[in-house]
């Protein structure tokens, strides 16, 4: 937890926006156990939270506060891959506390009102509202808040909302209305968990730090773009979200727009939220409208059939527990983007993400252009491969530049030299997304949490996909599990030489 320690110091710097109440809504789900708890535990061993923090549990599951505590435990002992410190568990446990009960119902939000009056604190009265719970419960949720007298732009409050915002522009455009009826923006915090990966953030400091990365980051350089999201499980037990929203509602409309819009961004006049934000939307803002009669140019899906991962059989999509019969949910998107402005026109961004692939990674691939001038044509490097950066996001956390070096001997033969930046050294912990998102909530720091404009403005760029879709039930590509997709997406290349980057 080094990086975190360095980046935040003490508590009592932070007593004025430091919650004393964190709600988390929800609390029993896989959201909670696999993500939250843990991001807390490692909050809590850098002393990263609060004295006066408490949490406040709320879930259906019919706990006691003893029970809970311990449930928490044994989540964490499942969870962190690690040794368990006792003394930092039992005084993350120490902090909560456990209300059983229907979220959307009134009931629930009297038991929250007599938990706080009886914890309330002298020193600060922020609370932190986590709406760890399926999207189609937001309404009642907010609803049910405001009622109880919880909302207001004046009140010290924070409302905390999970992916996927909406199901389309429409859909996305409604809850943000609902929200605003209650909530100011400032208040609202809509978390993707991408943005707060350490490797994206360091996409900021590796383009704006480095004086010889800026100047060719642009369409006079750069050939294109691929940013690939795979990962080689299948759905679970998420059916019945999935069913309904597939990889391009689930991955690119959210988490891969963003890494889109980091990896195209202009220079922040500063660093802090809006700045960000602002030109992150500029980005958006930028991509060009897909034609609705072309939509197939720009886009291709498909859905996993049976296969083999790691040697072991898997069924296919259809046959997953709770998929409707005949499904045409699309498991794996391909799709090509054009931003058009200044420092993009005409360099084609590529977008990949799909459900059992070979393996679980995410990379950033900028491929530059072949050398304006021919000098080896008469030798044996008459087709010259071009030069790369690939930022690995996940599992290797890296920068890696391939360029070409001559091979020792007495022809001119070269061979490509890798120049590869670590994110962090043997010793270093990796700290995981949600250590800075919840830190971060805590704090008020909005600068890696999404403003509307930036989810409507990404809506819009796959809305015309979304409908062409909607139109055709009938018939969806297939690729073997364990393969990494159906040849057929190689149709969206601009040119003969574009392929797909699968490895490092």
């Amino acid at each position: 937890m080094a990086g975190t320690t360095e980046r935040k110091s003490g508590n009592t710097s932070r007593a004025s926006t430091q919650p004393c109440h964190f709600i988390i809504f929800g609390a029993t789900g896989n959201l909670v156990s696999e993500k939250l708890l843990p991001a807390l535990y490692e909050l809590e061993a850098a002393n990263q939270l609060g004295t006066e923090l408490r949490f406040i549990a709320i879930a259906r599951r019919d706990y006691t506060l003893e029970s809970w505590q311990e449930q928490i435990k044994t989540l964490l002992k499942q969870h962190l891959k690690q040794i368990i410190d006792p003394f930092i568990l039992n005084r993350l446990t120490a902090r909560f506390y456990y209300l059983p009960g229907d979220y959307r119902q009134a009931e629930i939000y009297a038991d929250i009102h007599k938990l706080l009056e009886q914890t309330r604190s002298d020193t600060c009265s922020n609370i932190v509202f986590y709406l760890a719970i399926p999207p189609r419960d937001f309404y009642d949720v907010i609803t049910q808040l405001h009622q109880a007298g919880f909302s207001g732009s004046d009140k010290n409050q924070r409302i905390v909302v999970e992916k996927p915002f909406g199901e389309d522009i429409d859909s996305a455009r409604r809850l943000n209305e609902h929200l605003h009826k209650y909530f100011s923006e400032e208040q609202v915090y809509r978390i993707d968990h991408y943005l707060g990966k350490e490797t994206v953030q360091n996409l900021l400091v590796f383009r704006f730090a480095n004086t010889l990365i800026e100047p060719i980051w642009n369409r006079f350089y750069i050939d294109h773009v691929q940013i690939t999201v795979a990962e080689n499980h299948g759905i679970g037990d998420r059916a019945s979200y999935y069913d309904n929203a597939g990889a391009l509602r689930d991955m690119l409309q959210n988490h891969m727009m963003q890494l889109l819009s980091v990896v195209a961004m202009e220079p922040p006049a500063t660093l802090d939220a809006d700045a960000l934000r602002d030109e992150k939307v500029k980005v958006l803002r930028s991509i060009r409208q897909i034609p609705k009669r072309a939509v197939n140019s720009y886009a291709f899906r498909a859905q996993y059939a049976a296969g083999y991962i790691d040697g072991e059989a898997v069924p296919g999509y259809q046959h997953e527990n709770g998929v409707a019969p005949n499904s045409t949910t699309e498991t794996f998107v391909a799709a090509k983007f054009y931003i058009d402005n200044w420092r993009w026109s005409g360099v084609p961004f590529y977008l990949r993400t799909g459900k059992r692939l070979p393996n679980k990674m995410s990379q950033i691939s900028i491929r530059f252009r072949h050398p304006p001038q021919q000098l080896f044509r008469e030798t044996a490097l008459e087709n010259i491969e071009p030069n790369w950066v690939v930022l690995s996001i996940q599992p290797h956390e890296a920068m890696h530049l391939e360029v070409h070096t001559k091979q020792p001997g007495l022809g001119m033969n070269t061979r490509t030299s890798k120049l590869i930046a670590p994110y962090r050294q043997q010793e270093e912990k990796t700290i995981d997304a949600y250590e800075t998102l919840l830190l971060d909530v805590m704090e008020g720091d909005r600068s890696l949490f999404i403003r509307f404009d930036e989810v409507e403005w990404a809506w819009r760029v796959v809305d015309p996909i979304l409908r062409n879709w909607s139109l055709d039930t009938e018939f969806i590509h297939t690729y073997p599990a364990g393969s990494w997709g159906p040849e057929e997406a190689t149709r969206l290349f601009d040119s003969e030489d574009h392929q797909w980057r699968n490895e490092l």
